[in-house]
């Protein structure tokens, strides 16, 4: 069960890796956490899937995490007549409330939040940013624009509004639907797409309240301006590429992508890079060296996790699409480099006893070289302090709640085990000790260093560090 890297890998379930045998398949070359795409498939479909999950994670004995992505918010135009039209560059097009077919010069745009939030100046992106409109005139229940970028544009596609905050929440009546689904099955994620305001993650935990954790996804250029505020409020964040590098210049995603990383690492939150990690593996059995390279830089960059969407859900090397992943993430933390840029990014600690020991554990083993640092936790938050001390040690977690140890496999460096929780002071030391031989994170004769909180079981009080060495069980 101990990775041998510390970031961490979400990969996408679809019709090429639903079964029980691939997703065994895709546990065993490194994938950490599975998602669902809940864009995709009947709610049937999805629970058949998170029974093949469990089942695996059963039969590995590991903890294996689940992320339910919510649809959010889809803007697209209606139909044209003939299915499609060819928009020519400088011509003008309507966008309007009328449900008839659309034309060469007009479509329906059935979206009446759009209409109120743009004005003249402003640019619309249609199928993915092919297209470009930029506006002329805004009247009732019509936009009047000239094509400045043409091209051909089919049925439904999908609309974007780059430079504009919609006055549309991010749980639609179908992210609901899904959300109430994915929560009786028992999701320990839940992925808010489209999230371009505080209150839309506010919304989103009221709803998800304990029974999952809450990941916004930063895919629209408005959520940047809120950008810690929205950290604040979220159990993590995703840097979502593809609808950000529409609406944003290609160019400046890197270094929004750089932002978020060092913001989110900051504030001390989980943080996940997304979307074309390794887009030509959806047909070759190899990446390119441009994606090895992108891969390998939100490595450097200290994110927590990485993930595959279409190259694990819907192509035809899924296992192999894990596997280089797995690797170019092992190579990278191997180099001294590496180490060297975790360091240079400093958590904003708390004046607490949880934060302050976390803190002590990380340089304790250092100068001890301890074998591994074993965390006592309930509900995750002292292993969420430990990994983002970003510690050269590895990180053993053990704790009582099955969910916790879930939720902690999108967490940088954290290797979780489901164990009942220590009962006294003595059975404290004697069980990091002997999980620690048992999982071979350290041999006789180690020294290990123990983090929990007495009295046991009582969330939120680590108050205890004591280092002890395996071959007799008892504390130094």
């Amino acid at each position: 069960m101990h990775r041998q890297r510390c970031t961490r890998i979400i990969a996408t379930l679809g019709p090429a890796s639903s079964d029980v045998e691939t997703i065994k398949k895709l546990s065993d070359a490194g994938a950490d956490v599975f998602r669902l795409n809940m864009s995709h498939g009947t709610h049937r479909d999805i629970g058949l899937i998170h029974s093949a999950i469990r089942e695996v994670e059963s039969d590995t004995g590991r903890a294996i995490g689940i992320l339910a992505d919510l649809q959010g918010p889809k803007l697209r135009v209606g139909v044209f007549d003939g299915d499609k039209v060819e928009l020519a560059q400088g011509q003008e097009f309507t966008l309007d409330m009328d449900e008839k077919p659309g034309t060469q010069k007009r479509v329906c745009l059935p979206h009446p939040e759009i209409y109120q939030a743009v004005e003249k100046g402003t640019d619309l992106l249609l199928d993915d940013g092919k297209i470009r409109l930029s506006i002329k005139k805004v009247e009732d229940g019509r936009i009047i624009t000239t094509v400045a970028v043409g091209g051909v544009i089919s049925n439904r596609k999908g609309v974007n509004v780059p430079n504009a905050i919609l006055p549309m929440a991010a749980l639609t009546v179908k992210d609901k639907k899904d959300l109430d689904f994915v929560l009786n099955l028992g999701v320990d994620w839940v992925g808010l797409s489209f999230v371009q305001r505080p209150e839309d993650v506010q919304e989103a935990k009221d709803i998800v309240g304990e029974q999952a954790k809450v990941l916004a996804k930063l895919e629209k250029p408005a959520a940047l301006y809120a950008l810690d505020e929205i950290i604040a409020l979220s159990d993590a964040v995703m840097v979502a590429r593809g609808d950000m590098g529409v609406e944003l210049p290609m160019e400046e995603v890197p270094a929004k992508q750089k932002k978020i990383i060092r913001h989110a690492r900051r504030a001390g939150k989980p943080v996940v890079v997304a979307t074309q990690m390794m887009e030509s593996m959806i047909l070759s059995p190899v990446p390119t060296r441009a994606e090895v390279s992108d891969v390998a830089n939100a490595v450097f960059d200290g994110t927590d996790a990485i993930m595959l969407s279409a190259e694990t859900a819907a192509g035809q090397y899924p296992v192999e699409a894990v596997s280089h992943m797995d690797r170019i993430a092992q190579t990278v933390e191997r180099e001294p480099s590496y180490r060297k840029a975790q360091n240079t990014e400093e958590t904003l600690r708390e004046a607490t006893s949880a934060d302050a020991l976390s803190a002590a554990a990380k340089q304790i083993a250092a100068t001890l070289e301890a074998a591994v640092i074993v965390t006592y936790t309930t509900s995750g938050s002292t292993a969420i302090r430990a990994a983002r001390e970003r510690p050269k040690t590895s990180l053993l977690v053990l704790t009582p709640n099955q969910s916790t140890a879930r939720r902690l496999t999108i967490v940088w460096g954290l290797n979780c085990v489901h164990t009942e929780d220590a009962t006294n002071f003595q059975d404290m030391i004697d069980k990091a000790c002997q999980i620690s031989v048992k999982y071979k994170f350290a041999a006789m004769k180690d020294r290990i260093v123990i983090t929990a909180g007495m009295p046991f079981g009582t969330p939120g009080k680590t108050n205890v560090i004591r280092i002890a060495r395996i071959q007799s069980y008892h504390e130094e």
